[in-house]
């Protein structure tokens, strides 16, 4: 869910011909035209969306939207991607 809505809104973003998030890293790869669109615009619409990014925080508003798989501020969801829940 969180790869897609992501995506999504990084696609919806004017200048924006590829978007793919890789659910491991955490890294967002884009082909960006910055004469359409600063990147600092894609940033924003991922935040809007409820993502935090570098230098741009989701409001709670928008992150208390997203699926509660993803809520990523809370650190028993990080464990559980991490598979450190099931180590223990």
């Amino acid at each position: 869910m969180c790869k897609k809505r992501i995506e999504t809104a990084a696609l919806k973003t004017k200048g924006v011909k590829f978007a793919i998030w890789d659910v491991k890293t955490h890294q967002i790869n884009v082909i960006l035209d910055e004469r359409k669109t600063p990147v600092d615009t894609l940033k924003q619409n991922i935040a809007n969306v409820g993502h935090d990014i570098k230098g741009f925080k989701a409001t709670d508003e928008a992150y208390n939207s997203v699926h509660p798989c993803c809520k990523y501020r809370d650190s028993k969801i990080i464990e559980d991607h991490n598979g450190e829940l099931k180590k223990q």
